[in-house]
């Protein structure tokens, strides 16, 4: 599969570890920076083309990161057809597929150890959306809402 990373300054230690632990599993991971430490660089300038880049290739699931990863979260989710879920637990990010059909998960990497926060990845990106009439119905008043203006 292939995801999108992008982080902010704060995240880069820990995005060069997910990049690193999602290849060693075999997926196809393109990382939208940053390559290096600037301490005043800007999450958005990351996190958005990797959000976009989600949006615009179907299938592929993204991962934004920063501090708190809340920041991240809300720049990815101004990306039309974009559902960035902050995941806090493994419940929360299979939830985040489950129930949302998230296709980006924002962590903070100054929230969570480096070893739960791949599991928090790992369980993201394996759970399957279930596909239920409910949520479908959800999904698409948010899609019409950001299109349209209405729900």
């Amino acid at each position: 599969m292939r995801i999108h990373i992008g982080s902010d300054h704060a995240g880069l230690d820990f995005k060069n570890v997910i990049v690193k632990h999602l290849q060693a599993v075999g997926h196809d991971v393109v990382d939208h920076g940053p390559h290096t430490l600037d301490p005043l660089d800007d999450y958005p300038v990351f996190c958005i083309p990797a959000a976009e880049a989600v949006a615009k290739e179907p299938g592929s699931l993204g991962i934004v990161l920063g501090g708190s990863g809340n920041g991240e979260q809300i720049a990815a989710n101004k990306v039309k057809g974009i559902r960035a879920a902050l995941a806090w637990s493994i419940d929360t990010a299979k939830l985040a597929r489950q129930h949302n059909d998230a296709n980006v998960l924002s962590i903070g990497g100054r929230m969570h150890t480096p070893e739960f926060s791949l599991e928090l990845v790992d369980a993201f990106i394996a759970e399957p959306f279930s596909n239920d009439e409910r949520h479908i119905r959800r999904i698409k008043m948010v899609g019409n809402y950001e299109t349209k203006g209405s729900i």
